[in-house]
């Protein structure tokens, strides 16, 4: 069974559109487009964060996957900002989804939780299945089958102060408040005392996308440090952004990775994207504890997992994995790229595709007074989240469609 693919993009948006799906512009969740596209579909994948914003979505039959991969309130909890407005809108999705796609089985037990506070888990979704895995199950970020290509110089001998020779120490993503910079800048000024050769770079500082300037980061107190401990370009360096294209060339630049985070709600509910990237680059990672993916760090062998705010940790376990042997870890890293592929991680979405189906308590929900009165609540703020939603609607879903293009069969 076969159907086309078409994923809905920003009108402000710009996308290639790959061969084997089409690209639909729209400038709101009520724009005609999206209606007659939504009219027309088969299954509709969207972030949980947006549903509420396309009426459309609650008034139709179309069976609607959520996508809960972002840990949405715990981000803008760390960003000083309030939830309670943020909530109501979530509840939507919530309470419309016919199937519920997370990251990690620590998101499935707090989405768990959501949908049981939302009386998604009841006789009807039970009974249907009594491992809720037909509602919610795992859908983790993936990479492609194929590995990366280095096809021409990135940082080695282009940016101002590192040589070729130079060993890259890798902060991938941005300096967003929940991850812990400064311990990386730390410890990178603790090892050029003993070797000159290392070079810290943060490569993602500006964000592409416009609706993310606003957003606070450490940037600023990132290279104040830098500066106060006298390693400012010469062990650490910034960079604005890396373009998608070129990400690959970076990470085969690159000796030792690095994912460091505070100990926060958001942490316990992460899953970093790029930490499989740098598994699918074969890249040693050294990562804080606490996460979902400092699990699989651990698990498969992949690098090295220290404690909070651990400076000579994080030293210590650089020079360490600098000074092993390149293929020490190939047959570790094989072992997870298999298990890791988007062709794995997909399944569970791919499956409800091919058969998509309404949940098994759709009849409850469209009496239920909860799920009415909850509708009425969309005529609420739906303005203030359309910023917020946009943050995320470029992330991990395009990326997935990347994915999704390259496979020989369509939905």
């Amino acid at each position: 069974q076969s159907s086309d693919v078409v994923l809905a993009v920003p009108s402000n948006s710009i996308f290639d559109s790959p061969a084997d799906f089409s690209l639909l512009p729209y400038d709101s969740g009520t724009d005609s487009r999206l209606v007659d596209a939504i009219g027309a579909a088969k299954v509709v994948v969207i972030p949980a964060i947006w549903l509420a914003q396309v009426p459309a979505l609650l008034q139709s039959d179309v069976p609607v996957v959520v996508d809960g991969y972002d840990p949405v309130t715990p981000e803008t909890l760390s960003l000083g900002n309030q939830v309670t407005n943020l909530q109501t809108q979530l509840t939507q999705a919530y309470l419309r989804g016919d199937f519920f796609m997370c990251a990690s089985e620590r998101q499935r037990y707090w989405w768990l939780g959501l949908l049981e506070m939302c009386g998604r888990i009841n006789a009807h979704t039970f009974q249907d299945d009594a491992s809720l895995r037909r509602l919610l199950d795992v859908v983790p970020f993936g990479f492609p089958g194929s590995p990366p290509q280095h096809t021409r110089p990135v940082i080695k001998g282009i940016w101002p102060g590192i040589e070729e020779n130079d060993k890259l120490i890798l902060w991938g993503g941005g300096l967003w408040n929940w991850l812990d910079p400064l311990t990386a800048i730390r410890a990178i000024a603790l090892i050029y005392e003993q070797r000159q050769d290392v070079r810290l770079v943060f490569p993602g500082t500006k964000h592409p996308n416009p609706d993310l300037d606003g957003m606070p980061t450490q940037n600023r107190s990132a290279l104040e440090l830098s500066q106060e401990l006298g390693v400012l370009d010469k062990a650490v360096f910034f960079g604005d952004w890396v373009p998608y294209a070129d990400w690959p060339n970076v990470l085969l630049e690159t000796a030792v990775a690095l994912t460091l985070h505070h100990d926060t709600l958001e942490t316990q509910l992460a899953f970093r994207s790029r930490v499989l990237d740098y598994i699918w680059a074969g890249l040693p990672v050294v990562a804080t504890r606490g996460d979902a993916t400092s699990d699989l760090v651990a698990r498969h062998h992949l690098g090295v997992v220290v404690d909070y705010g651990d400076v000579e940790g994080v030293a210590t376990a650089i020079l360490q994995l600098l000074d092993m042997p390149a293929l020490s870890l190939e047959s570790q890293f094989a072992a997870a790229r298999q298990q890791l592929s988007w062709q794995q991680a997909a399944q569970p979405l791919v499956e409800f595709c091919r058969e998509p189906r309404r949940a098994a308590d759709v009849g409850e929900r469209v009496g239920n007074p909860y799920y009415i009165s909850q509708l009425d609540a969309l005529s609420q703020d739906r303005d203030h989240w359309q910023n917020l939603v946009k943050r995320y609607e470029q992330g991990r879903f395009m990326r997935f469609m990347k994915w999704l293009s390259g496979l020989r069969y369509k939905l």
